[in-house]
């Protein structure tokens, strides 16, 4: 495969999906398939410069497949930038990984509980903070329960029926 048809083929990738990708690239007359597509795009990964990794970091995780292959991504939230993949989403690659990065000050994470207590052991002094979906869901989830607590559940509203009968309620509808 030369040079110019892999970066068309990454490109392509991560504009639609490797899957769509390589559907594309069948109709132009490029053998390839989805997993073709991901290995060629870790490879151009893995040949990339490390980037710099700042003291604000954002970690995450990911599935490769979903509930079969999951993966932590770490990102440099400064630049928005991705810094590095990790395998697995334990928690024991990001230790690892934290070892070598000693540097943080801040972590923004999910509400995964492997991510806090590494991240609170390997850096104690490192601020962790929600990410911003997950400081959506708290936020409604406390209105929730706060609306809850004031409106019941069931709003029932009285009725006298004493006064009108149903018959004589329904005479225009008779012949």
């Amino acid at each position: 495969m030369t040079e110019r048809c892999a970066d068309f083929i990454c490109t392509l990738a991560l504009e639609t999906s490797c899957e769509g990708c390589a559907r594309v690239c069948r109709t132009l007359g490029i053998k390839t398939s989805g997993d073709i597509v991901i290995r060629l795009l870790l490879k151009r990964y893995e040949s990339l410069p490390q980037p710099e990794v700042s003291d604000v970091i954002g970690v995450d995780d990911f599935a490769y497949k979903k509930r079969h292959t999951y993966g932590t991504i770490i990102v440099n939230e400064k630049t928005h930038e991705p810094i590095t993949l990790l395998n697995g989403r334990n928690g024991d690659t990001l230790r690892e990984w934290l070892k070598n990065n000693k540097n943080v000050k801040v972590v923004t994470r999910d509400r995964a509980s492997a991510y806090a207590k590494v991240i609170a052991e390997e850096l104690p002094d490192a601020m962790q903070v929600a990410d911003r979906f997950h400081l959506h869901q708290n936020l409604l989830e406390t209105i929730k329960k706060a609306l809850n607590q004031e409106i019941p559940a069931t709003i029932s509203i009285p009725h006298n029926d004493t006064s009108i009968d149903a018959e004589e309620h329904c005479k225009k509808n008779r012949i």
